[in-house]
């Protein structure tokens, strides 16, 4: 055994537990208990889908054209 934590789930692991969480909260089937629990590991959850949509958008590149229209490079991709 290690002592290391868990390593962070997958995108769709991460996103699919968190549309259960919200299932969940949004029914009213879990107690005031374990609804503060489920925000928090909700929260957590989607910070953790935010911060890899944010580091996969960081590595797109937009394909530049040259004067003849054809690829001639690529550059970061702005996001706007």
């Amino acid at each position: 055994m290690t002592d290391e934590p868990d390593p962070a789930p997958s995108f769709e692991a991460a996103l699919k537990r968190l549309e259960e969480i919200v299932h969940k909260l949004e029914s009213g089937e879990a107690p005031l208990d374990e609804a503060i629990t489920l925000y928090a590991e909700g929260d957590r959850l989607r910070a953790q889908c935010e911060a890899r949509l944010a580091a996969a958008q960081a590595r797109i590149e937009q394909i530049q054209f040259g004067e003849n229209r054809a690829p001639s490079g690529t550059a970061p991709f702005d996001g706007e």
